[in-house]
């Protein structure tokens, strides 16, 4: 009985292993092609022109963007494998043109240094969800309500344009997405513990593809605060 317990547990750590490799994987495919998108826009003078020059382009690609997020998030059960890996490939593309503007606001080494601060944080956050036996779903209900204020003050502070309260969401977003890192990883661990045996590669792929959207924008988010607050601007 005692055999038969330990090779269970040994094959579903397996498989909890294969799952979380495959959400990071396409984490960070996304991420790497995020990050040569945005590089390559930010050279290319025609393609700025056409993206930032154009608010009509520029907030067709939000819109895009948002509806992507959507589409993956709310509809990842009644989509084919293909298509949520296809549309997360796409959303990460688009990510990488409007976040060209990064490139053109702050300087590249300051980019460079705070992606590698962004990187070591998100590791660290990402382990102590992993390896905490304690459980964080209230902090999670917490940052997510934190998450809900910064986006209000976000919009409002676009009307106002205060670099006070530009600074206080920048700061209040690192501790919110260092505190939804720490818990989407947990709750990953936690779905790929519960998932029952012999679902199809394809509902899996599906499941990893959201956690991959999950945690890339969690990095994202985190990156884009630490550089508003560590980021050296252009002249």
């Amino acid at each position: 009985m005692q055999k038969t317990y330990t090779v269970k547990s040994e094959q579903t750590q397996i498989l909890v292993n294969e799952f979380i490799r495959s959400v990071y994987n396409w984490m960070g495919i996304g991420l790497a092609l995020t990050g040569f998108i945005a590089y390559y826009v930010s050279n290319d003078a025609q393609i700025q022109n056409l993206i930032f020059g154009n608010k009509l382009v520029f907030f067709g690609l939000i819109i895009a963007e948002l509806a992507l997020v959507y589409i993956i998030s709310a509809r990842v059960n009644k989509i084919q494998a293909s298509t949520a890996t296809s549309l997360f490939i796409l959303y990460a593309a688009l990510n990488g043109a409007t976040l060209a503007s990064l490139f053109l606001v702050y300087t590249s080494s300051s980019i460079t240094s705070t992606f590698f601060i962004c990187s070591a944080t998100f590791v660290a956050c990402s382990i102590f969800g992993m390896t905490t036996k304690r459980d964080l779903t209230s902090m999670g209900g917490f940052m997510t309500m934190g998450l809900i204020g910064i986006i209000i003050a976000s919009v409002v502070n676009m009307f106002i344009k205060s670099s006070a309260m530009n600074m206080i969401i920048s700061y209040i977003g690192v501790i919110v997405f260092v505190g939804l890192t720490a818990y989407d990883t947990q709750k990953l661990k936690n779905m790929a513990m519960t998932q029952p045996s012999g679902l199809e590669a394809g509902v899996i792929r599906k499941g990893a593809i959201l956690g991959a959207l999950t945690l890339y924008l969690d990095f994202i988010n985190l990156f884009i605060m630490l550089l508003s607050v560590l980021g050296g601007r252009r002249e």
